[in-house]
């Protein structure tokens, strides 16, 4: 697990340096040709994890619901991020890995729902959703490496 959280950590300091180095203007930005922005695709990864690991372990998750509703899969963006959702973002980026690091280390997670993702991989504990987390990251990291050549 530790490669894992430093893989997620590595994945996590990529996110906030696009949150430092892009005006909310910037992250909102819908290149033509692109479905989502670069806020959308962070919020989305955080959302992601915390419903993997969390919701599936049957644990609280550290996301409102109203972040879980505009951000979880299915979703797109609708409106335009305020300076407080921002904050709130940006805030969650790295304490919900750091928090998530902790909480493993603690053997909070005992039971899970095994989960099917959509690519057909079984996540059958809460390990395994961090693995996956991974995969997962790397994907809309990459979306975003697209989408910042159009802003």
């Amino acid at each position: 697990m530790k490669q894992t959280f430093e893989i997620t950590q590595a994945s996590r300091k990529i996110l906030s340096q696009f949150l430092e180095n892009y005006s909310l203007s910037q992250l909102n930005t819908i290149p033509e040709g692109f479905n989502n922005n670069l806020i959308w695709n962070i919020g989305h990864i955080v959302v992601v994890q915390q419903m993997l690991v969390y919701k599936l372990s049957g644990l609280p998750m550290m996301v409102s619901d109203a972040i879980i509703d505009k951000y979880k899969r299915g979703t797109k963006p609708e409106e335009q991020v305020t300076q407080e959702e921002y904050e709130a973002i940006k805030s969650l980026v790295l304490k919900t890995i750091d928090q998530t690091e902790t909480d493993f280390n603690n053997n909070l997670f005992k039971n899970y729902l095994e989960f099917t993702t959509m690519t057909g991989i079984v996540l059958k504990n809460a390990t395994d959703a961090m693995a996956f987390n991974c995969y997962h990251e790397a994907i809309h990291t990459g979306i975003m490496m697209g989408i910042k050549k159009f802003i």
